[in-house]
């Protein structure tokens, strides 16, 4: 059996890994919009986002707390030596099939399925803090999307009815200024709830490999999580971003700006209640509410239907994996 502080290293190690593939993979979130509607270039757009979301990783811990103390119950994982590890590998291997195939998938909901099924594999079904998954992580999975595509249908009408009696060319010029901000305001809340995620699972390490005496964010995980996004959103997520931002619907400034801006509320409201929620899948509904305000038709369905599947399927087939990755994990230190 390996040395329990190589082991913790290993995991540490590979949950930085981690959030630099979701800061490379969700990048897209806060730059599609404000590239696809050419207000920055897309060099600028990515170290904005980058900055942003440095800043967004040190706002809060409410969702760190979720992620490491309220989805299982400790007592009955402590004994794991591998069972993040098997998480964080599921998790990671999830991403990066969506990453080279191009799907706006969530990496929030790899990191939660990953953990979920290595803790089944682990202790069964019994260790799992069910009031917190239903009330922090599936119902907000379905709420997140709705809300998304509510509000940013309902803030294009507005601004649709507001500037109707002014000129295009006029209005183009405002809203491109404008998105600078809303696209700037998506990263902040961007860094703000993905980053919390992977310092919940490194703080849960520390806790059951007792470097810590109880659950508390170091300071020097923050950083870490913070520069590992930081790092992998300055990579951008440029599949993504074709995605994102081309293939949903044509933008113009005023769509990018309402999508973004209907976007952050709803990701900031929801870190403000300490649930992970899935930055991708509410950009990609506020960017189908705003398109849906045009005309139903403006949306390319289909595409928005196969993101759907994607996300419907993240959690089931990382928990499989996660727990494939434990079993393999439990073979090889046996």
């Amino acid at each position: 059996m390996p040395d329990i502080s190589i082991i913790l290293i290993l995991i540490i190690v590979i949950a930085v890994l981690f959030d630099y593939t979701n800061g490379a993979l969700d990048s897209a979130n806060a730059i599609a919009t404000v590239v696809s509607t050419k207000v920055l270039s897309p060099k600028v757009a990515v170290m904005m986002a980058a900055v942003l979301n440095l800043v967004g990783a040190f706002l809060g811990t409410e969702i760190a707390t979720t992620i490491g103390k309220g989805m299982v119950n400790t007592d009955l994982i402590a004994g794991s030596q591998g069972l993040l590890l098997a998480a964080l590998l599921g998790a990671i291997c999830w991403n990066l099939f969506a990453w080279i195939l191009g799907i706006p998938t969530s990496s929030s909901h790899a990191l939660m399925g990953g953990l979920m099924g290595s803790v089944i594999a682990y202790s069964g079904w019994g260790a799992l803090n069910y009031h917190t998954i239903v009330t922090k992580i599936l119902l907000p999975i379905f709420i997140s999307p709705i809300s998304g595509f509510i509000v940013g249908y309902l803030l294009m009408v507005l601004l649709a009815w507001i500037t109707h009696q002014y000129k295009p060319k006029r209005m183009n010029k405002l809203f491109r200024r404008l998105q600078i901000f809303s696209a700037g305001f998506m990263a902040l809340s961007h860094g703000n709830n993905d980053a919390q995620k992977t310092m919940g699972l490194i703080t849960l390490a520390l806790f059951l490999f007792h470097a810590i005496p109880s659950f508390e964010v170091p300071v020097w995980v923050k950083i870490t999580c913070a520069m590992a996004m930081t790092l992998g959103t300055a990579t951008g997520g440029w599949k993504i971003v074709k995605t994102m931002g081309h293939k949903i619907f044509k933008m113009e400034p005023i769509h990018g700006f309402a999508a973004e801006t209907s976007a952050s509320l709803v990701i900031m409201s929801a870190s403000m209640f300490g649930a992970p929620i899935s930055t991708t899948h509410v950009i990609s509904s506020a960017i189908m509410g705003v398109g849906s305000s045009k005309r139903i038709s403006a949306v390319r369905w289909k595409v928005a239907g196969n993101m759907a599947f994607a996300w419907v399927l993240t959690i089931p087939a990382s928990a499989i994996v996660g727990a494939l990755c434990f079993y393999a994990i439990r073979w090889i230190t046996r």
